[in-house]
């Protein structure tokens, strides 16, 4: 008897009850759960983790803001360098295998964190770190995206549950660093431990999502034989790269020097890890908030909209010092941030074919790493010349202006 058949109380052959959608299954939102675990190693606990430290570093090494932004800009330098390699890499490695192996130096690299205490060092690790994280970020991103076209329905969730993942990192982070920094002379080294095991954790439950994934993509891949097709020009998005590029810049000196900020108002240390946790569980929960925008923006329309509202969010504390303005700022930049991220991956998806797929996220991933690197900087030195305040207002106009050029994108194909 066939397989799709059964017999019937009067001996017909009917058909089999048909099996559910992939779409109602809640398989790929699961394996999107488990691969963001890599967004939440690569940013979350790799990058953001570092404005917790940063207070208690900065006072026992004796650096100066513009010192303490340096170590987020070597981070950034080496995303940067990933990022353009990545490409490259690809033809030769599976998406996988590179989201593995930048888990793997991104655990080494947090622990030795806990081991040095010179800035020369710190900068390498730094530098080196970001090279992994990339290689996670990127490749997460190629398979969440391949995930996505699975069950196009909820496409824009399961792009926002990738990149929402950054906020496990977060919370986790707004955890272990208060409950592992000590009041003592390199006191702040066994969180950077407390930071590689919990990278090490998320390790074990993400690489099994990825694998999963990449073995599906292999399996249903085919190109089509005798058919060659021009690449899409970069210069057609260049609006979406530029609004990118100022969203690099402006969202990570919020993320660099907002802790600072908030204990240099007098803020308890005790507010400033629930206004972190807040950010955190916002980012997490901005995968449901933003989902069908996703699906339904088509051009720059979405990074518009986030840019503008992290323009907002970062201007807040710097004019209202009070802890209430503060969690109003928190929760709207943690529920907008990574759905910036998460658009232009959207964008690659809608307007690029899927072979251009990963070139299209790398270059989107190039230069926001040219705007972290300019950020962390830039905005420390405006810190350390006039005001931390008047640096996070520099970073709202930076994301004000990247709200404009954004807007001035436009779809790259017609969709039905």
């Amino acid at each position: 008897m066939e397989a799709n058949t059964r017999r019937g109380a009067a001996g017909r052959i009917k058909p089999a009850p048909a099996r559910r959608e992939d779409s109602e299954s809640p398989a790929p939102l699961w394996l999107a759960v488990r691969l963001s675990l890599g967004s939440a190693m690569a940013l979350g606990l790799v990058r953001f983790s570092y404005a917790l430290l940063l207070p208690a570093m900065k006072a026992d090494l004796g650096w100066s803001f513009a010192e303490a932004g340096a170590m987020n800009t070597a981070n950034a330098a080496g995303y940067l360098i990933g990022a353009a390699v990545f490409p490259w890499l690809s033809r030769h490695r599976s998406s996988c295998a590179l989201f593995v192996a930048g888990a793997y130096v991104v655990i080494v690299l947090m622990a030795l964190c806990g081991l040095v205490s010179g800035t020369s060092v710190l900068l390498a690790q730094r530098l080196v770190a970001g090279i992994g994280s990339a290689f996670i970020f990127i490749s997460g991103g190629v398979l969440a995206a391949r995930l996505a076209t699975t069950v196009p329905r909820h496409g824009g969730l399961i792009l926002g549950l990738y990149y929402g993942g950054t906020g496990y990192g977060i919370v986790l982070s707004s955890i272990l660093v208060p409950a592992t920094v000590r009041s003592v002379p390199h006191g702040w080294q066994p969180a950077w431990f407390a930071l590689a095991a919990a990278c090490a954790a998320c390790t074990l439950f993400a690489r099994e999502a990825a694998r999963t994934i990449d073995a599906a993509g292999a399996a249903t891949a085919s190109t089509p034989g005798g058919v060659v097709r021009q690449r899409t020009a970069w210069w057609r998005y260049v609006p979406a790269l530029g609004g990118y590029g100022l969203f690099g810049v402006g969202y990570i000196g919020y993320m660099t020097f907002i802790v600072a900020l908030l204990r240099s108002e007098g803020m308890s240390q005790g507010v400033v890890c629930a206004f972190y946790i807040a950010l955190g569980v916002a980012t997490v929960a901005s995968a449901r908030i933003w989902s069908r925008f996703l699906d339904r923006a088509r051009g720059g329309l979405a990074l518009a909209t986030f840019n503008a509202l992290l323009g907002i969010a970062t201007l807040m504390p710097a004019v209202f010092g009070h802890p209430v303005a503060a969690a109003i700022s928190g929760v709207i930049f943690g529920s907008t941030f990574l759905s910036a991220v998460a658009s232009t991956t959207a964008f690659v998806r809608h307007n690029l074919p899927s072979d251009e797929w990963t070139c299209g996220i790398s270059v989107f991933t190039i230069v926001f790493a040219f705007g972290q690197i300019a950020g962390p900087i830039a905005i420390g030195w405006v810190s350390d010349n006039a005001s931390l305040t008047r640096g996070l207002v520099y970073s709202s106009a930076v994301l004000l202006v990247g709200a404009l050029f954004a807007a001035c994108q436009r779809p790259l194909k017609r969709h039905p």
